[in-house]
């Protein structure tokens, strides 16, 4: 018998193997690009647990093994910035990253937040080479907003819906 995936929300305890799972997801980044410097790389575990501290996190389990994950904060403007979201390869192009990004949507989008920090859009970047990032955003509904060029080899491209 096979196991299901679960999602559920992250937790301190999960943090190290967030971290794991993100040097192993980027890597075909830094190769896409050349750069092995880029800050999924080089993130600190105090740094992953200070974003988890600050927003939400989201991490998808197979038995035990955590193998997706997702963070998100929501700005005082009413932006919730969704970042690192994270698949294990042997686990993509099954729809995992797309429920992953629905469950911090869906967390936002409840979130009993005060009045004036209610989630107004949901904003996400990634790389212009970065092709099966930039379907899988689009396909949910995220329109390029802008783009950022931060150097000959890469130029971020940010996404955004309205919540």
């Amino acid at each position: 018998m096979g196991l299901s995936v679960t999602i559920s929300a992250a937790d301190a305890q999960d943090a190290e193997h967030i971290l794991k799972l993100q040097y192993l997801c980027y890597q075909s980044e830094a190769e896409l690009y050349g750069d092995w410097s880029i800050e999924p790389l080089t993130q600190s575990l105090d740094a992953l647990r200070a974003e988890l501290d600050e927003g939400h996190g989201l991490v998808a389990r197979l038995g035990d093994e955590v193998v997706a994950s997702v963070r998100a904060r929501l700005d005082e403007d009413g932006t919730v910035r969704i970042a690192k979201l994270i698949v294990h390869p042997r686990m993509q192009r099954h729809g995992l990253g797309g429920r992953l990004l629905d469950g911090i949507e869906r967390h936002f989008a409840a979130a009993t937040a005060p009045a004036e920090t209610s989630a107004k859009r949901f904003q996400l970047f990634t790389g212009h080479r970065s092709e099966g990032n930039l379907r899988l955003y689009r396909s949910k509904g995220y329109a390029q907003v802008a783009t950022r060029e931060l150097g000959p080899r890469l130029t971020l491209v940010t996404l955004e819906k309205a919540a």
